[in-house]
């Protein structure tokens, strides 16, 4: 089975486009169409810099689910309260 697209597997998880992907990484939005299309292959630095990417996108909405339990629970203990 082959191993889907980074490019295109990085988008769709973080529901960005590919312009919006070479915003984030600073390359052009050719480069990244060629990667997501295989015209040339990704280079070992892109690789790298695209799942950091992933990586952080995760640990914000992590984070911000977190933090909107944590207001949650506070909002029911108010209640509870009065």
């Amino acid at each position: 089975m082959e191993e889907e697209n980074l490019v295109k597997k990085t988008c769709r998880e973080l529901g960005i486009t590919q312009k919006e992907l070479a915003e984030r990484i600073g390359v052009s939005r050719v480069s990244i169409n060629e990667w997501a299309n295989n015209k040339t292959p990704t280079p070992k630095w892109a690789e790298k810099t695209i799942k950091l990417l992933s990586e952080v996108e995760e640990l914000q909405t992590f984070k911000n689910s977190i933090k909107n339990l944590i207001k949650s629970d506070r909002n029911i203990l108010l209640s509870l309260e009065n």
